[in-house]
């Protein structure tokens, strides 16, 4: 059953809120980007985005496909009204130019795009060069996801099946190959006990290919 936008912001905010701070931090230093702008793909209610907000510089597009989500990430973000900017919008067609992007992170919705390859090369296309993203399912550290996991099993009898069903569609291998059919220059997997990203770079230009 699809979960209402309310819903999902709800369980976002009682469940999930220690997650984004830390996975904001680790972003930030992972990438040495703290300027320019940012964009959280499939941002919900915008909780990333405005811990990316809070620990930078960055300005922060969050960009969801559901228009009810971007009302919500409005209002989480109302004491950083020119810093966090939602946009509806879908990671496979972004509204977005290119180039335009320093960093950008997604944790979560990658379970749920219909053409990963199609959206690692949207990605690509938004990140200006030198820039880099990071995508994926990571629950920041162990302690967290235990914690969540706890809480979650409590609200969700099915929780762990569910865990394994997306888990089980986006894995490593699954990951590894659609990067080769996205034809994506540079782009690895980052696998950790806490989760796993796969992180893009889009290389910097030499003055002669300029």
């Amino acid at each position: 059953m699809k979960r209402s936008a309310e819903g999902f912001a709800r369980i976002a905010r009682e469940v999930f809120a220690p997650i984004y701070p830390v996975i904001a931090e680790q972003a930030l230093e992972w990438s040495g980007i703290r300027d320019g702008f940012a964009l959280d793909i499939g941002s919900g209610p915008g909780l990333l985005a405005v811990a990316l907000a809070e620990r930078s510089n960055l300005s922060v597009i969050a960009l969801d496909a559901d228009p009810a989500m971007s009302r919500i990430a409005q209002k989480t973000a109302a004491d950083l009204p020119a810093r966090v900017i939602p946009v509806t919008g879908d990671v496979h067609c972004m509204p977005l130019r290119d180039d335009s992007v320093s960093l950008a992170v997604s944790r979560g919705s990658i379970y749920f795009w219909e053409d990963r390859p199609q959206a690692f090369r949207e990605i690509e296309r938004v990140l200006r060069p030198g820039g880099v993203a990071f995508v994926g399912g990571s629950f920041g550290t162990p302690e967290i996801k235990k914690a969540i996991f706890a809480e979650m099993r409590r609200r969700n009898p099915n929780w762990d099946d569910d865990v394994a069903r997306r888990s089980g569609q986006a894995t490593p291998e699954t990951l590894r190959r659609e990067l080769r059919e996205s034809g994506l220059a540079h782009a690895r997997i980052r696998e950790e006990e806490e989760g796993m990203w796969v992180e893009i770079r889009k290389g910097v230009l030499s003055p002669r290919a300029r």
